[in-house]
C-alpha cells in the first residue's frame, strides 16, 4: 500500500529533515515515517520544466518509476516518506532510465539503513 503526501507541511517536513539524494534525472528527499507503508509526493516545478504538458509528463514518469520499484521499496527495513523532484533532463531520457536511477537511490537508502540503523528512529 502506498499513499501520497498531500499537504504542503508534509512536503516541507521531508525537505527540512529528510536526506537528499541527487541523480541526473531527479532529486529525491527521503524521511523515515512510523507508518506501515511508504508515502510519495511528486513535484515538477514550472521553473525547472516550463509548460504544463512537460510538468505533467514528468510527474507521470516519476509516478511510474515509483510504482515499478515496489519490490525494491518493500525490501527496505523501514518505511519512508519520499519526495521526488523532476529535473528537465527527465523529459529526454529513455523510458527505463528513471526506474534505474530510482533503484540506485533506493540502494543508497538501504546502505544508510545498514550503516546507521537507529539514526531516524525518533522521527514521526
Amino acid at each position: 500500500m502506498t499513499t501520497h503526501l498531500r499537504w504542503s507541511n508534509e512536503f516541507q517536513r521531508v525537505y527540512r529533515t529528510g536526506n537528499r539524494h541527487e541523480s541526473h534525472l531527479m532529486t529525491v528527499f527521503v524521511l523515515p515515517n512510523t507508518l506501515l507503508h511508504h508515502r510519495v509526493g511528486i513535484t515538477a516545478s514550472r521553473k525547472a520544466l516550463g509548460k504544463a504538458v512537460d510538468r505533467n509528463r514528468a510527474k507521470r514518469l516519476l509516478r511510474e518509476a515509483f510504482r515499478l520499484t515496489k519490490s525494491h521499496l518493500d525490501g527496505l527495513q523501514r518505511r519512508y516518506d519520499w519526495v521526488l523532484n523532476a529535473r528537465r533532463t527527465l523529459l529526454t531520457a529513455e523510458a527505463k532510465k528513471p526506474v534505474m536511477e530510482f533503484q540506485k537511490i533506493i540502494a543508497q537508502v538501504a546502505c544508510e539503513e545498514v550503516a546507521d540503523p537507529g539514526v531516524h528512529s525518533q522521527l514521526a
